[in-house]
Formats: C-alpha cells, sequence, structure tokens
C-alpha cells in the first residue's frame, strides 16, 4: 500500500487536502492530522470516493467532549471507523490490512487499548499540533518505536505544520515511521513536506 503522509496547516476547510489527491493519483491513502477536517467530513467522504482512496485522520466534533475523534474513510466513501479520543483502540482490516488507530497524546497516556492486538499490520497516530519541546519530541519518537516493537506492526505518525499546545509558543512539527522491529524509516523534525510511504517495500520518498 502506498500511503501519502501530509502536514497541513490547521484551516477552516480542506483545501490542502484537496490539492494532495488531485496531485497524488498513485497513492492509495492518505494520512493526515488530528482534527484536520474540523465539521468537513461528509466534503472528505465525496472526496475518498471520488478520487479512489482511503482517508485517514481525525476531526472534532465541538459539541463533545473531548471533542477529537478516530476517523477512517474507505475509497467507497464511506466512514468505517469512528471512535471517540480516549476510547478502546479500534481495529479495522482495509485491503487486507489490520490498521489499529491512535490520536495524537493517546500514544503516551494509554498507548494501544485493546484486549485483541493479534495480527496488527499498521498502526496509524494523527497527532494534532508540533511538539511542545525537543524533550517531547524525543519521548513521543521513543514511545512509538517502543509500540512498533511490542506489537510487531509498523507505526505511522504525523502533526499539523503550525499550531502550539495551550499557547506554549512552540511548535516543533513531527512525523515519523518505525518498522515492525523498530528500525527507522524516517524520522522528521521541522520538515513538513509531503511524503509517499510504500509500506511493503519499507521506503518513503518526498512528493514535490
Amino acid at each position: 500500500m502506498k500511503i501519502l503522509i501530509i502536514q497541513p496547516k490547521l484551516e477552516q476547510n480542506i483545501t490542502q487536502l484537496e490539492y494532495e489527491l488531485r496531485t497524488n493519483p498513485t497513492a492509495d491513502a492518505v494520512l493526515f492530522p488530528e482534527g484536520y477536517l474540523n465539521e468537513n467530513v461528509e466534503q472528505a467522504c465525496a472526496l475518498a470516493k471520488y478520487h479512489n482512496k482511503i482517508l485517514i485522520g481525525g476531526y472534532r466534533r465541538l459539541n463533545e467532549s473531548p471533542k477529537d475523534r478516530a476517523i477512517l474513510i474507505d475509497r467507497s466513501g464511506e466512514v468505517v471507523l469512528d471512535r471517540i479520543k480516549y476510547s478502546q483502540t479500534t481495529f479495522k482490516s482495509i485491503e487486507g490490512l489490520k490498521i489499529g488507530h491512535m490520536l495524537c497524546d493517546e500514544l503516551v497516556l494509554q498507548g494501544v487499548k485493546n484486549e485483541d492486538t493479534s495480527g496488527i499490520d499498521v498502526i496509524v497516530h494523527p497527532i494534532g499540533v508540533g511538539m511542545f519541546s525537543e524533550e517531547q519530541f524525543d519521548e513521543w519518537i521513543n514511545e512509538a518505536r517502543k509500540i512498533a516493537v511490542a506489537y510487531k506492526a509498523m507505526i505511522i505518525g504525523a502533526s499539523h505544520a503550525d499550531g502550539s499546545f495551550r499557547g506554549s509558543g512552540v511548535s516543533i512539527p513531527i512525523a515519523y515511521c518505525f518498522d515492525p522491529s523498530g528500525n527507522a524509516i524516517f524520522i522528521s523534525k521541522n520538515d513538513v513536506r509531503t511524503r509517499m510511504l510504500n509500506s511493503a517495500a519499507k521506503t518513503v520518498s518526498f512528493v514535490d
């Protein structure tokens, strides 16, 4: 599977996602950050169907607490995973891959939270804003590596290109991928270029 990893800026619409779908026709799936879709889920479903792509990330329901939700939309434009943050980790089989979905600080607060963790192929990790310190960056990277090894699964994460946590004034955009042995396929700090990951070949390349 070819997975496009994007780090858009926060926006009220999903113009950046539309652009990436239009200009990267060979991708099978697109991973985007937590909360990026905002309230544009219906539009995202239409885009997934039109471009024949799997969309993986997060969105917000502003009238709920916590407001953030994990979402996975299949190629037909159907929402096949929709769960509230901090609830039990959900797995879905998509095109032969068992995919687990963590949101942002679930990585360090609860990890993979499910009794049935057998046979996981990929864990996706949409992150909200960037890291607020170098120490947090290192902590999250190390925790992601541990999870990859523990569950013998590839893990992929990406944050927005901008934004800071609770007005900290610091935002270090983060993206990464570890293979099931904990080897880094890539680790990105302050580099928000779009990437194409070939999950079968375990290679990554930049997309212009």
